[in-house]
């Protein structure tokens, strides 16, 4: 392959990368622009591999052929509520990925300080979010408490670590790039990415999430200034770019700040918590009580929350909103930035069901229209309908934007139990006069809901 021609397509590609990036900041053109990022992924690995003469045609096309092979299984096979999870490994392969390139690089022979420093953040990075991401993993998937985890003296360790990390780093370059300072520096950052996410908890898995997003990007930009790639560094610095600000506004939804999640140890869902009261009353309710509410209803807003994924009730939901629409009832979603366990989680979740994605909306469109609207629908939700974060300035929560649901005529809450959150502490909204309680999995009290209705 030529190298103009090769220059040519590599344009072509970053083309691709922003223009798709560009289409995913909408629902309805996210999918479109999911396709076009990855078209030009494909073209931006082959002409690497065509142009450097890193492997030949049958290799590239075996490799093709069972990445994407791997890539259908689990896009099929991985259930939604897991997708987070998946999320987390995606960006664990990504840090990793950059991390051996720049690896490799440095066993292939001595360095000028420009290459010793990139490959150095390349590998620090990378590596940082290879362990923590697997760590994010493993807290979503349950394989270890989701509950931070700490150990006598981590400030003092962690510290030690980073020391030793940048240490051996500094000692990478100065030597020319000798392979085991390399390695050095790897091990270190492989231990600290490692206990800095053991100690965050389930409620700040989404941050953690788009933050190792975007550090997989970074760790992608500096792989490419490592072997002079255009095609990496503008693709790692989109991902980069975009995965911060992401968490920014993740951050800013919960009244936090980066710092505060990375090093507050936060998050713990924990029975006994603070503000958990046991001494009120909820009222309860059937699901033909709920189905006469919703039934003569002139506006409805549906709250969807991670609940609603764990009982796989988007079709069921789906179903609600067909039978009110029937009887005129106005039917709107209000998402939160972070419900669910990753960004965007509860609009993918809601157009698998084929929910109009022009009755989604977000906090800041929807909260003036509750004091309005008849029914507020809280499928699976908690944290973000507290109204503690709104009202009680010592509440752990305190700040933190909510969806003010409770200012709604009538509120109906779908949750198996009166159990706290994430966040561990009780929600008064549970036990407003205004508020009905249908203690059941999310799926069947739908479906039940919708059989009620029927002879409403």
């Amino acid at each position: 392959m030529s190298p103009v021609l090769g220059e040519y397509l590599y344009l072509v590609a970053v083309v691709l990368f922003i223009v798709g990036l560009k289409r995913m900041s909408s629902p309805k053109t996210a999918r479109s622009g999911n396709q076009m990022a990855a078209v030009g992924m494909l073209i931006a690995v082959v002409v690497t591999l065509l142009d450097q003469r890193i492997v030949g045609y049958t290799t590239i096309v075996a490799g093709l052929v069972v990445g994407a092979a791997v890539g259908a299984v689990l896009a099929r096979r991985v259930e939604m509520t897991a997708m987070p999870q998946l999320v987390a490994l995606f960006n664990g392969l990504g840090g990793g990925a950059s991390a051996l390139v720049a690896l490799i690089e440095v066993h292939a022979g001595a360095a000028d300080v420009r290459t010793g420093v990139t490959a150095a953040a390349s590998i620090l990075i990378g590596t940082v979010t290879l362990t923590g991401s697997l760590v994010a993993f493993a807290k979503l998937q349950e394989l270890v408490s989701g509950a931070p985890i700490t150990y006598p003296g981590q400030k003092v360790g962690d510290s030690l670590l980073a020391v030793g990390m940048v240490a051996a780093s500094v000692m990478m370059i100065a030597s020319g790039g000798v392979p085991a300072w390399a390695w050095a520096a790897t091990a270190f950052a492989a231990v600290l990415g490692i206990t800095r996410v053991l100690p965050i908890g389930g409620a700040d898995m989404p941050v953690v999430i788009s933050f190792l997003n975007s550090l997989s990007g970074l760790a992608a930009a500096a792989a490419g200034f490592v072997i002079d790639s255009n095609a990496l560094i503008v693709s790692g610095a989109l991902v980069g770019a975009a995965g911060l600000i992401l968490t920014m506004i993740m951050v800013k939804a919960m009244n936090r700040t980066l710092g505060n999640v990375l090093f507050g140890a936060f998050g713990g869902a924990q029975e006994g918590a603070y503000g958990v009261d046991s001494g009120r009353t909820a009222r309860r309710a059937t699901p033909e009580d709920v189905a006469i509410s919703l039934a003569y209803a002139r506006s409805v807003v549906v709250v969807p929350g991670y609940g609603l994924a764990v009982a796989q009730a988007q079709h069921a939901l789906k179903e609600l909103e067909n039978e009110l629409t029937k009887r005129g009832v106005e039917v709107r979603y209000a998402i939160h930035p972070v419900a669910g366990r990753m960004p965007g989680h509860m609009n993918v979740l809601l157009a698998e069901a084929d929910v109009d994605y022009d009755k989604l909306f977000d906090l800041e469109e929807i909260n003036r229209d509750f004091p309005h609207t008849d029914v507020a629908l809280v499928v699976g939700a908690n944290d973000v309908v507290n109204p503690l974060a709104r009202d009680d300035p010592a509440s752990p929560i305190a700040g933190m934007p909510i969806l003010d649901v409770d200012k709604a005529k009538t509120v109906v809450v779908i949750k198996r139990s009166l159990s706290p959150g994430f966040a561990g502490i009780d929600n008064p909204l549970f036990y407003l006069d205004n508020t009905l309680m249908l203690f059941d999995d999310a799926r069947k009290g739908l479906t039940q809901i919708v059989d009620a209705m029927k002879d409403v």
